[in-house]
């Protein structure tokens, strides 16, 4: 199994005939996602990359039955966007962009909060990565190849430390079953928790990488989480221990302002809850490996 997609999960890219959205749109569908159109208002009725083009989510989503929308719209008109898609019914929403203002976050935060939480659309991102269910299907801008199908799940802040994530993890022959970049700005729209749950309910899963960055409080509420109601060993790892105070580190939500928030702070956080956490991010995989064996031990005795 997976979490948030499969190969079945019908997709859209909304920003679809812009070049960046063509590009990954080419990845997507070479790599097995099953995507059915998408959107670019003023282009409906043309065709690209041999599917449908529609003005608007609605359409699209009644036209193609998609549940699921990859979003490369550009950051002033993103929060829009975002609210269009849900507005359409989709259950899940993915945001590439960078840059999105921080007030438009804010309002688009406030209007998913709108619909009733068992109908609610997932909202993963922005400025992040995306979600990849290792072989079968990509909502986003990994590199594919690297993600082996395995047993561990991955959660990162961080992109390209997902990215290494998968790598070591292949090189160890465990792989992936799913894994989801949800961003490094402040303002994002599912934290560690969200995807924590998910993975903790599937049968899939067996481990979890969690991988953070310093600013904000999400790793540590997360951690918490995890002592009390996570059953399957979590590694964590947390980007910028030479990170100097108050200066911004990259992502826009990478700026250490309070107790708590520097890496070192966070990682022992992480320890006190139980989490296996990764000297460097050189050992992301070594840490899996024994935190697996230290698991199935537990088990046998």
């Amino acid at each position: 199994m997976s979490i948030l997609i499969d190969e079945n999960t019908r997709v859209i890219l909304q920003g679809f005939t812009g070049d960046k959205a063509t590009f990954h749109a080419k990845e997507m569908i070479a790599y097995g996602t099953n995507v059915v159109g998408g959107v670019t208002p003023g282009k409906g009725g043309q065709r690209h990359l041999e599917r449908p083009v529609f003005n608007t989510v609605k359409e699209a989503v009644q036209a193609t039955g998609a549940t699921a929308s990859l979003v490369f719209v550009p950051p002033p008109f993103c929060g829009d966007s975002i609210m269009e898609a849900a507005d359409a019914g989709l259950q899940l929403v993915c945001v590439i962009t960078d840059g999105i203002p921080a007030q438009d976050m804010m309002r688009v935060k406030r209007y998913l909060l709108r619909y009733p939480k068992e109908s609610r659309t997932m909202l993963v991102g922005p400025n992040c990565a995306g979600i990849i269910s290792a072989g079968k299907a990509m909502l986003g801008i990994m590199p594919g190849h690297i993600y082996r199908r395995g047993s561990v799940g991955i959660v990162s802040r961080s992109g390209t430390l997902g990215y290494e994530a998968a790598a070591q993890l292949d090189a160890l022959g465990l792989g992936v079953t799913t894994g989801v970049g949800i961003g490094g700005d402040p303002i994002n729209g599912s934290s560690f928790l969200d995807h924590l749950r998910l993975f903790e309910n599937d049968p899939a899963t067996e481990a979890v990488i969690m991988i953070g960055e310093i600013g904000g409080p999400q790793e540590a509420e997360a951690s918490r989480w995890v002592q009390e109601h996570m059953s399957k060993p979590v590694v964590g790892y947390v980007a910028g221990l030479t990170a100097p105070k108050g200066r911004r580190m990259g992502h826009a939500g990478a700026i250490i302002s309070a107790a708590g928030d520097s890496a070192a702070e966070k990682a022992e956080i992480m320890k006190s809850h139980g989490l296996f956490v990764a000297p460097s991010a050189s050992e992301l995989g070594s840490t899996v490996a024994a935190a697996l064996a230290q698991h199935d031990a537990r088990r046998v005795a």
